[in-house]
């Protein structure tokens, strides 16, 4: 039978809004628009709710044949896909505005949004809140307190520490200044980001650069100590077993290349292709081929353990070739009994088989674009790049695009069009967060890079108008009353055209809604500080650290008031509040809501 959500307010008459659902449903009028649903043991919520998806969401594009078929004639007749503008007015007309007067007229509402309120208004003071989040490497040029509250300022999520350079001293002080700020600072917060090194293999010291011109015969050992105009050394002692004769060699990733040509026991003898200047210590890649070291290293059980004491928010794991690496990780934090994620960075070879398995396994992924582009030809990164958003998006983990994003701004003070346009497509796949490496760790002009960032993420999140959501979403968290409520919030936050605001101990009804895209704000309130600095990461979602009242009513209360206080909604604007999720608050396990409160 259908339920009935209610909406009543002193200024309008009552007004109902049916959505059809399979499920018994008690619908409740109140002062207070509310949806209470309480499913019964011998339902099955995830058809009814397969067969709601599919009569609402937005059409996917077909394939090339697909069409080619609906052209023909051939079989089933197709339906042609339709441009942007007529999918967000279908699917806004399946779920209608409580009344007229509170539709939401959308060509004034993103044309707004597009220009503000003057000639410049969206990059010199953004009329909206960015969802695309920033992770920014600390190294350098950022490792003093001002820089780091100044990177904050300027747009800041997530704080990297490259394991790969510097010292624990040198990371234990990045760590102690983002917890000070964190602590000092309630209406933002830094999420803490430990990337481990990796089995890398390099290249051994030089006393001084080489020159290496095309044509020349140049040498790799695995001798130790050798560093001369036509030999150097090599830091991993099966270089020579993984290399076959016509491997093409990259150096730092790409920036020279050299065909083997012969290999003794202990060298590997090369001509030079791509020449340039050899340094010392520089990164090998052979195209195609990952090396047969493992993924986590000594150093980076060391670097974890350093982790684990320090309680950051997230591992980020170099090379990861299966989900034995993942399962192997989790089990060790378990057993340390550390709160910690695990972001998988695609970035060999060997992964990209194995894509789904370790997806699933982990946490959240980064396209680690530097080393998948050395270990496989350039022209596939971006179409990996779209596939592992893809699949990110549609199990509900979170995603990051890293490398080479203002790479030119390392030492330029603005832009190239091109990166600009990289960061663009980033947001507009659906990434959760994009990073900054050396651009802010040893960079000329680490804020400007994040400014830059931070505007064009948000200028173009202005002309998303609608975003596709993943067919398959739902099979992440099937069986669960919370995902169908994630939903329905999202779809009823979109229609009235509010922010959602919810109460979370675990993250994971956040986590949830993040992965709807809903169009405002997600505000997420958390008696938790671990869980205010994950959530950090996440597309859309602002965590708010609050304690939590035994009476939910006074807890609604506090949390309306701190978002009127900070500005962040206004007087007469309305909320959708979401309780729901894993572990219930002020409710029965058997029991979700949906609230629309007026500010």
């Amino acid at each position: 039978m259908p339920f009935f959500f209610h909406h009543h307010s002193k200024n309008t008459p009552k007004h109902k809004l049916s959505i059809p659902l399979s499920l018994n449903c008690v619908a409740i009028a109140l002062d207070m628009a509310q949806v209470v649903c309480t499913p019964s043991t011998n339902l099955r919520p995830r058809s009814a709710l397969s067969e709601l998806k599919t009569s609402v969401l937005p059409p996917k594009f077909y394939t090339t044949d697909r069409r080619r078929s609906a052209a023909s004639g051939g079989g089933r007749r197709q339906r042609l896909p339709l441009p942007v503008s007529s999918r967000l007015s279908r699917s806004e007309t399946a779920v209608l505005p409580v009344s007229p007067d509170d539709l939401i007229k959308d060509e004034d509402k993103f044309r707004q949004i597009k220009t503000g309120n003057g000639s410049a208004n969206v990059w010199s003071k953004p009329n909206e809140r960015r969802k695309t989040k920033i992770v920014c490497t600390i190294g350098p040029s950022t490792n003093t307190k001002e820089m780091i509250w100044k990177l904050a300022e300027a747009g800041m999520n997530v704080a990297r520490m490259n394991m790969s350079h510097g010292d624990h001293a040198s990371h234990q002080k990045v760590i102690d200044l983002v917890k000070e700020y964190n602590a000092q600072t309630k209406d933002n917060v830094i999420a803490i980001m430990l990337d481990t090194k990796g089995p890398e293999v390099r290249s051994g010291d030089l006393p001084q650069p080489i020159n290496l011109e095309s044509g020349q015969e140049f040498t790799f050992t695995i001798k130790r100590g050798v560093g001369t105009e036509d030999c150097v050394s090599v830091n991993y002692d099966d270089f020579v077993n993984d290399v076959e004769v016509g491997d093409m060699l990259l150096v730092d990733g790409g920036m020279m290349s050299l065909v083997v040509k012969s290999k003794t026991d202990d060298s590997v003898k090369c001509e030079v292709v791509d020449g340039g200047e050899l340094k010392s210590r520089r990164h090998l890649n052979v195209r195609g081929k990952s090396a047969t070291l493992p993924s986590i290293t000594e150093k980076d059980w060391d670097d974890i353990k350093f982790g684990v004491d320090n309680k950051v928010d997230y591992y980020a794991v170099s090379f990861v070739k299966d989900a034995d690496v993942v399962h192997e990780l989790k089990g060790y934090l378990r057993n340390c009994g550390a709160d910690i994620h695990v972001i998988v960075k695609i970035e060999s070879a060997d992964s990209i088989p194995n894509l789904h398995s370790i997806i699933t396994a982990s946490d959240g992924a980064m396209v680690a674009r530097g080393d998948l582009g050395a270990e496989l030809p350039v022209e596939e990164v971006p179409l990996l790049q779209e596939e592992i958003i893809r699949l990110c998006r549609s199990m509900g983990k979170a995603v990051i695009v890293a490398t080479n994003m203002l790479e030119s701004m390392i030492v330029h003070p603005t832009p190239t069009r091109a990166e600009v346009s990289d960061i663009a497509i980033a947001v507009r796949e659906g990434a959760d967060a994009v990073m900054l490496s050396g651009e802010t760790a040893h960079g000329k002009f680490p804020l400007k890079a994040v400014k830059v960032m931070h505007t064009v993420a948000l200028r173009t999140e202005a002309t998303v108008v609608e975003s596709e959501k993943p067919t398959n979403l739902g099979e992440a968290f099937k069986n669960h009353m919370s995902e169908m409520f994630a939903y329905h919030a999202t779809m009823m936050s979109n229609t009235l055209g509010t922010s959602t605001v919810v109460f979370t101990r675990t993250g994971f009804m956040a986590i949830l809604l993040s992965h709807y895209r809903p169009y405002g704000t997600i505000f997420a309130f958390t008696d938790e500080e671990r869980v205010r600095q994950r959530l950090a990461l996440y597309q859309g979602v602002c965590p708010v650290y609050m304690e939590f009242s035994d009476d939910a009513e006074e807890t609604f209360a506090m949390a309306v008031s701190y978002l009127q206080n900070h500005g962040m909604v206004k007087e007469g604007e309305e909320v959708a509040l979401v309780q729901s999720g894993r572990q219930p608050i002020w409710r029965s396990h058997s029991t979700h809501n949906i609230q629309v409160r007026k500010v």
